[in-house]
């Protein structure tokens, strides 16, 4: 009699101590942070607005998004807009001078956005000269308690050949995103390189680039996962 008593509040004292654990797990799942949205933007430094920078990087924001529906996604175009690169050095603006880097430096900053997807042509072998002036001017950032640091980075780069320098020109500026904290990744599986590498065949239409294309979705999803990751 008494072993079965003894059985029975050992089975109890079991039971209660399984429901206090999953009812603890449950609240501690309910109160671990969930992310909440995120945005993941994309900066075409091409000085041609609406042109194949523009589109690439239309078809690696498309594919960020539909990773999750958590993610919001913005393009940004520089052409028309004017980045002086010299103001890095600390040199005053001139009289009437305008200059629209401030304007993208709230942007940029936000706590949200936790994902950047650099665009250039390659001119002679690297980045645009709109493309090198963002980079310089984004000194303001290192001075801003590394407002970029822990932002996922991804690169894309439109040639007008197959192999016109692309990969060159995405390392180049991979480096300077590696100056500012950011987390570098290339595009993801099944191409997994260094970056979204687009061939402009001289027709206007870079989506006919099935191989370019296939890397820009990859490198939108790959800078989408890794957010997500650090967003938890």
């Amino acid at each position: 009699m008494s072993n079965k008593l003894s059985r029975r509040k050992l089975l109890g004292a079991v039971g209660a101590a399984v429901a206090i654990d999953a009812a603890a797990n449950t609240v501690y799942a309910s109160r671990r942070p969930k992310p909440n949205n995120i945005r993941i933007i994309g900066i075409a430094c091409s000085p041609r607005k609406g042109k194949t920078t523009a589109a690439s990087l239309k078809v690696c924001l498309k594919a960020a998004a539909a990773v999750d529906p958590r993610i919001e996604v913005e393009l940004i175009e520089l052409a028309e807009m004017k980045i002086d690169g010299a103001l890095a050095a600390g040199l005053p603006m001139a009289p009437g001078q305008e200059d629209d880097f401030e304007k993208l430096i709230p942007k940029l900053s936000d706590p949200k956005v936790r994902g950047i997807i650099v665009g250039t042509p390659v001119y002679f072998g690297n980045m645009t000269s709109l493309c090198k002036a963002l980079l310089d001017r984004c000194i303001a950032f290192r001075k801003n308690n590394f407002a970029l640091s822990n932002k996922v980075a991804g690169v894309l780069a439109v040639g007008g050949v197959r192999n016109g320098g692309q990969e060159l020109t995405i390392q180049s500026i991979q480096a300077a995103l590696l100056c500012q904290e950011m987390i570098v990744v290339g595009d993801s599986r099944p191409t997994a390189h260094i970056g979204a590498t687009v061939w402009n065949n001289g027709k206007g239409d870079v989506t006919s680039d099935e191989f370019g294309m296939a890397t820009a979705k990859n490198l939108g999803r790959r800078v989408a996962e890794v957010a997500l990751q650090i967003a938890k």
